[in-house]
């Protein structure tokens, strides 16, 4: 059955060289062998997506195909994965429950750091799973309202985990996460003074204009999401500037497949017919393979 971990809180394609951004003169090389930590929330992890990485499993639902593996495979790079879903810049920065902080994993053997955070903090997904159950829509399929029903039974029965949803951030909340984004780049940066850091933002789900049946939004409710999503993009390159880091910007990286695109690299909130895992309004495994080929582009500048 599906797994919904703090849900409410949680959760025309350009050339790559248009994505990526240009590296900064005399970037360290990351040769084979080299340590990798891969820090984010589920767009990294890649919950839904094949088969997972850990055994047994663990609530970060970690992907054994998510871009991070993808990438070390591909570079032979010793990968250690500490992303989760759920996550927001501050359980990266410090323990979370069970969990100790991610930052944690970042030694001065670490070569590689790759970043995708801060949609948690703002609800960009949280916004668009209750959007998707606001109002009539909810009753405009038989698997939305089921779906509907299974995210507030999941909060009823988990209160302890669900809270209230993040839906629209206020700027207090933008400031933060970028405070957060900007201490994580700073703690690398001591920790691993001769490591790569490179920023990845986040995929896009929601399409510029028509909707369909698998993204069951009110106009209102998609214009949030939207606004939400060119925030975070822009809020996420700032921050990379400031610091002196590269960035993948998945989300030009992924335009023209959003959840509504034939070839899509996001879900909507409805399972498609045939798939045998499925997170709702998150990346697919095409989408992690553009991100992992990016990258695998960008450090191979050097």
């Amino acid at each position: 059955m599906m797994k919904f971990p703090r849900w409410t809180i949680g959760f025309a394609t350009l050339a790559i060289a248009a994505c990526v951004q240009q590296s900064r003169p005399g970037m360290p090389s990351v040769p084979s062998g080299s340590t990798y930590v891969a820090m984010g929330s589920s767009f990294a992890a890649g919950p839904g997506i094949t088969s997972l990485a850990d055994m047994p499993p663990n609530r970060c639902q970690r992907s054994a195909d998510n871009y991070a593996h993808q990438l070390a495979r591909k570079r032979g790079l010793h990968l250690v994965d500490v992303s989760c879903g759920g996550a927001t810049t501050a359980n990266i920065l410090r323990p979370w429950r069970e969990l100790p902080a991610q930052i944690d994993a970042v030694t001065p053997d670490t070569r590689l750091v790759t970043v995708t955070i801060g949609g948690n903090d703002v609800g960009f997904v949280s916004s668009l799973m209750v959007g998707s159950c606001e109002g009539d829509r909810s009753a405009d399929s038989g698997q939305v309202a089921a779906m509907c029903e299974r995210l507030r039974a999941y909060a009823r029965d988990h209160p302890q985990t669900a809270g209230s949803p993040v839906v629209s951030p206020d700027e207090a909340a933008w400031a933060k996460v970028e405070h957060g984004l900007d201490e994580i780049a700073k703690q690398v940066r001591q920790r691993a003074p001769q490591a790569r850091l490179i920023f990845v933002d986040y995929i896009r789900v929601v399409p510029p204009s028509e909707l369909c049946p698998t993204v069951p939004l009110s106009d209102q409710a998609a214009e949030r999401s939207r606004a939400i999503a060119s925030r975070l993009e822009q809020v996420t390159a700032a921050v990379a500037h400031r610091a002196g880091a590269e960035l993948v910007k998945a989300s030009e990286l992924s335009r023209g497949h959003d959840a509504c695109a034939e070839n899509n690299w996001a879900t909507g909130f409805i399972k498609d017919p045939g798939a045998s895992s499925f997170a709702p309004y998150h990346p697919t495994l095409p989408a992690m393979t553009a991100i992992a080929d990016a990258l695998d582009r960008k450090i191979g500048e050097f």
